[in-house]
């Protein structure tokens, strides 16, 4: 069994259940810490609609907040659904804000942007549609 996240009858991402459900549970976990709504919307009879104004304030935020973080182990475990997330918003067509977090030197925020870029990329190859 899998479910579909999809935006104007785009399939953007077809992922198993249990996939799903953690998926689903992380974007819940980040719309609190964020106390923004993501436009994820609930599933119901295994598709989800994905709102683009929503998503696209969601994933914007998501970014400034994983570009703040100094913690090791708090990176290490937002890195996948950020790339995740990222994967999503490209196949939407979304113009991602990686110039949002203009606190840091440039040379830090081209590493940590190619960085995530390499990872959102690598993992698209395993989002299946």
């Amino acid at each position: 069994m899998s479910q579909y996240y999809e935006m104007a009858e785009q399939t953007l991402w077809n992922p198993s259940n249990g996939v799903s459900r953690l998926f689903l549970r992380q974007v819940a976990l980040y719309e609190a810490e964020l106390g923004l709504v993501s436009g994820i919307g609930p599933m119901e009879a295994d598709e989800c609609q994905i709102d683009p104004a929503d998503f696209t304030a969601f994933v914007d935020a998501l970014l400034v907040r994983h570009r703040e973080i100094n913690h090791a182990v708090v990176l290490a475990l937002s890195e996948g659904f950020v790339a995740t997330v990222l994967v999503l918003a490209k196949r939407a067509g979304i113009a991602v804000d990686w110039n949002s977090t203009p606190n840091h030197p440039p040379s830090d925020h081209e590493e940590w942007s190619a960085n995530l870029r390499g990872k959102s990329h690598e993992l698209d190859r395993f989002m299946t549609r």
